[in-house]
């Protein structure tokens, strides 16, 4: 591999020259490089769920440009150098991460709290809390509340829970383009 630096002749090239060379500028340097080569075997499972996947995300990129409500909501947050588009597609690939569930706050009595913490690379839409009994019975559920600081959630429980041994919180995050994380924790 070449690189180039303030060649006047190459400076911001970029793309394939026949089947020989591929220029790419990274950082401002121009890089020259031999061509790749196709592979000659099939793509594994993995790969192809990837391709798919990866498929589905530029589906969604371009849906978001062609509905202004979903264009509108990815152009506040697009950073400098980044489109709309790319946003889109690197939030359809990326689902949230639920960082945290503080179950302190919660003792079973109504208007007590459960927090959340959840991040997603562009915004987390909602995150349900659903709270089960050792039976199996669902004590509690409902949406969390996102809080001023955009990453903690609070879920005030509605319900009277009585016993709360063998219990599980289970927390769903999920984002615009629909992918959701869970998370469970068990109280004893």
């Amino acid at each position: 591999m070449a690189k180039s630096n303030d060649n006047v002749l190459t400076h911001g090239l970029s793309g394939k020259v026949g089947d020989l060379l591929v220029f790419r500028v990274v950082d401002g340097k121009t890089i020259v490089a031999k061509a790749p080569s196709k592979a000659n075997r099939e793509p594994s499972e993995k790969q192809v769920k990837q391709q798919e996947r990866f498929e589905e995300a530029v589906i969604y990129g371009k849906t978001v440009m062609v509905t202004p409500e979903l264009k509108a909501q990815y152009e506040t947050s697009v950073p400098e150098g980044k489109s709309v588009y790319q946003v889109a597609l690197a939030d359809f690939l990326k689902a949230p991460n639920i960082k945290e569930v503080d179950v302190t706050g919660y003792t079973g009595e109504v208007g007590s709290i459960i927090r959340v913490r959840a991040i997603d690379d562009f915004m987390v839409k909602s995150v349900q809390v659903s709270i089960f009994n050792s039976d199996g019975s669902v004590a509690d559920q409902g949406e969390a509340i996102r809080l001023a600081n955009g990453v903690d959630w609070l879920f005030t429980a509605k319900t009277l829970n009585d016993d709360l041994a063998g219990d599980k919180i289970v927390v769903k995050a999920s984002d615009l383009p629909g992918n959701i994380s869970d998370s469970s924790t068990s109280l004893s």
